[in-house]
């Protein structure tokens, strides 16, 4: 099963992601997303560093695990000059003019997160 949404000029991509995926009780994966930012707001690779750059960017890839308690997303976007830079998805990844998200559902796996002791993050529970 598939829903699909599109996501307007001034709307923050992660938060958004997960209000519906927990407002429709989604157990599932981003599919796809296209559409563009204007602030990008990405934890990088070394778990802890932030970054924030305004500017024109374009979504290129987005991957993720969606469930009720949240999600783990990583988007990867390319700028004006066509340099591409990626991270975990945070709050304040900012639509320009759209961002159309597809999910892909699962109807016979539930997702959840529980806090993980070894890692410090909540991670992903697969429940048949």
């Amino acid at each position: 099963m598939y829903h699909c949404f599109r996501l307007t000029k001034g709307s923050d991509l992660k938060k958004e992601i997960e209000s519906y995926t927990i407002n429709n009780k989604i157990s599932g994966v981003i599919l796809c997303a296209v559409g563009c930012l204007n602030k990008l707001t990405i934890r990088l690779a070394d778990g802890k560093s932030i970054l924030e750059k305004e500017g024109m960017f374009e979504i290129v890839s987005i991957t993720g695990t969606l469930s009720e308690d949240g999600g783990h997303i990583h988007i990867s976007v390319s700028d004006e000059n066509g340099s591409t830079i990626g991270g975990h998805l945070k709050d304040g990844c900012i639509v320009n003019t759209t961002a159309e998200i597809v999910l892909n559902i699962f109807d016979n796996i539930k997702f959840k997160r529980e806090f993980d002791e070894k890692t410090g993050y909540d991670e992903l529970v697969i429940n048949n």
